[in-house]
């Protein structure tokens, strides 16, 4: 007989069966990275709000905010019966031939968050998946007679073999291949784009140039586009009919103090706008990019090629992901997520302010809108050590001091604070600073506390001990 593993065999399972089974069927090396930090030892029991219980109990607070995904913390309470109560009436999860009050309700609230005429929806599963969906939409609209995307120097739009062409990660060590004429622009440089819609035209003089990507603020360097380049960027694509689309993936529903982050800015509108992450409640992988309505009815709405945007694809609005998201929103408005998060802003930007004054041989800057933010740390103290610690191919790449400090600090804040955190692995590295919106107020002060006790420390310090347990398993 097959030895197959019940459910009920799986929650039983320690934390060091689990650890094998990933050597064996997923990825070693992961397990190799993941336990060099306290938390890749331990298994979860369950989580709630902004708190992770460990199986002996031991209470975690969550400051990751699930890298974008739980701005509605853990197992929301009403996220969850909206899921319950889909399961309990025996709802149909999928069926092309039957029209979905689900995926129709879904449509229309986004429309009725978003301004202007970003009316039309097209509802995949990851944010990737609508960011290739955008790109699509963007050439179609064009009817294929463009050639040229362009897309910021520090983008991140994913990891597909589309979305991963338009992202100027530094994880982007191997060259996939991509969409061909991508074309890259400095971050927030209006007289660079400018410059470069000039040099690509075709014979005729019109644009060749059919999209523009770019991030309003960037959640892998926490860097934003002023409010000048931005309505620059309408204004030159507009002129130029170029479809101008706002990865709001990681930054939507709230997360930075407006309901999305380019929303701050009154009349200013994309002609697409993609999102995921939280849309889900935290608990359903959905994905949607909106666009503007003359955009999509040009490209798609005709009989022709009402199915080429892949609508018919098998989980394309699956019934208990949209009913999932269409309570999220709801959650996010009435719950007034944007106030939440200035109102976390309003504790965190003068805390981390202080402590980077405080501790400024640790720190060179922080820097976030809302409840999102990153703690850039110094790392020139301890690069004579890292060279005795970590010599050759590994002390060579650029960042790896600044990811030594930052590990350090994380693992710190674990092990001696009870609280989860992490660092991008775009840009500069900085420790992500955020937390769920549901946060509680004396939270962020407590995390602010233990910041603070942690970077007291010393960074030589924390890195001696952190590198003495961990770093010959973490590289």
């Amino acid at each position: 007989m097959t030895n197959l593993i019940s459910l009920d065999d799986c929650e039983q399972l320690s934390v060091k069966q689990v650890h094998q089974l990933y050597r064996d069927h997923v990825n070693a090396s992961q397990v190799k990275l993941m336990t060099s930090f306290g938390f890749g030892q331990e298994l979860v029991d369950h989580a709630e709000g902004a708190v992770i219980t460990t199986r002996d109990g031991r209470r975690i607070l969550d400051f990751t905010g699930g890298v974008g995904v739980l701005n509605h913390g853990h197992n929301h309470p009403r996220i969850i019966a909206a899921r319950e109560r889909f399961a309990r009436q025996g709802r149909m999860e999928v069926h092309k031939t039957y029209f979905s009050p689900y995926v129709g309700a879904l449509g229309h609230n986004l429309a009725a968050v978003l301004p202007g005429d970003l009316n039309m929806s097209f509802l995949p599963n990851s944010g990737a998946e609508a960011v290739e969906g955008a790109v699509k939409l963007a050439y179609k609209y064009h009817g294929g007679k463009r050639n040229t995307i362009l897309r910021a120097d520090i983008s991140f739009h994913g990891k597909l073999l589309g979305s991963g062409s338009l992202t100027g990660s530094s994880q982007n060590h191997f060259a996939f291949p991509g969409i061909p004429g991508v074309v890259v622009f400095p971050y927030g440089d209006l007289e660079a784009v400018r410059q470069l819609i000039a040099e690509h035209r075709r014979d005729d003089g019109s644009s060749d140039v059919y999209a523009l990507f770019i991030e309003p603020f960037s959640a892998s360097t926490m860097r934003h586009c002023s409010e000048e380049f931005l309505r620059g960027l309408r204004e030159l694509c507009t002129a130029e009919d170029i479809v101008l689309v706002f990865d709001e993936i990681y930054t939507g529903w709230g997360k930075t103090g407006t309901m999305f982050y380019f929303m701050r800015y009154p009349g200013l509108i994309p002609d697409v706008v993609t999102t995921s992450k939280s849309f889900g409640g935290g608990k359903s992988s959905i994905s949607a990019y909106v666009a503007r309505e003359p955009i999509f009815r040009k490209a798609y709405d005709s009989m022709k090629d009402a199915l080429l945007q892949s609508t018919s694809t098998t989980y394309y609005g699956f019934g208990e992901e949209c009913a999932t998201a269409i309570e999220a929103i709801n959650v996010a408005v009435e719950e007034d997520f944007p106030a939440r998060a200035r109102a976390i802003e309003r504790i965190l930007g003068p805390g981390l302010a202080r402590i980077a004054k405080e501790h400024e041989d640790e720190v060179v800057e922080v820097r976030g809108a809302g409840a999102l933010w990153g703690v850039f740390l110094r790392p020139n103290k301890v690069l004579d050590l890292i060279g005795k610690l970590a010599p050759g191919g590994i002390a060579r790449d650029p960042q790896f001091g600044t990811k030594l400090v930052t590990c350090a600090v994380i693992d710190d804040l674990y092990r001696r604070h009870d609280i989860y955190a992490y660092y991008t692995l775009n840009g500069k590295n900085p420790l992500v600073v955020g937390p769920p919106l549901v946060t509680d107020p004396a939270d962020v002060e407590r995390f602010l506390d233990a910041l603070d006790a942690t970077l007291a420390v010393g960074l030589p310090r924390l890195v001696t001990r952190f590198v003495r347990e961990k770093v010959s398993s973490l590289w």
